[in-house]
């Protein structure tokens, strides 16, 4: 059985995803809001998400009953996005992955949109 954490950051979401074959065991994620009309900045946005990672991978854990032995992959959005908020993410993985010597892996997040999507439709 496969577990992966992982980690998206493109925009002005920051999520963490912890799976294990198939079954979500976690989804936490924190929004960047501006207030109306102002739109969001990439190094406002990459600041948000610096204080909220750390809390959120900890959070994911908690949710998904598990700890970091368990897991076998780090997972995270290397693009396309923002790059500011999307070097948080893959600073935080990469980090992640060598504290607990786990493979690294980057994602497309449109491909993976797309693909998550199918793979949603097609078993409900």
């Amino acid at each position: 059985m496969v577990c992966s954490l992982g980690i998206e950051g493109s925009a002005n979401k920051i999520g963490i995803g912890i799976i294990r074959d198939g079954e979500v065991l976690a989804n936490v994620r924190k929004t960047y809001i501006t207030p109306p009309g102002e739109g969001f900045l990439p190094k406002e946005t990459a600041k948000h998400h610096r204080d909220q990672i750390i809390g959120l991978v900890k959070a994911a854990l908690k949710e998904a009953k598990i700890d970091s032995h368990e897991l076998d992959v780090i997972c995270y959005t290397k693009g396309p996005g923002m790059a500011p908020p999307l070097m948080v993410g893959a600073i935080v993985a990469r980090t992640l992955s060598l504290l607990w010597e786990k493979p690294l892996l980057g994602v497309n997040h449109s491909y993976n949109n797309r693909k998550c999507n199918f793979m949603l439709n097609w078993f409900t």
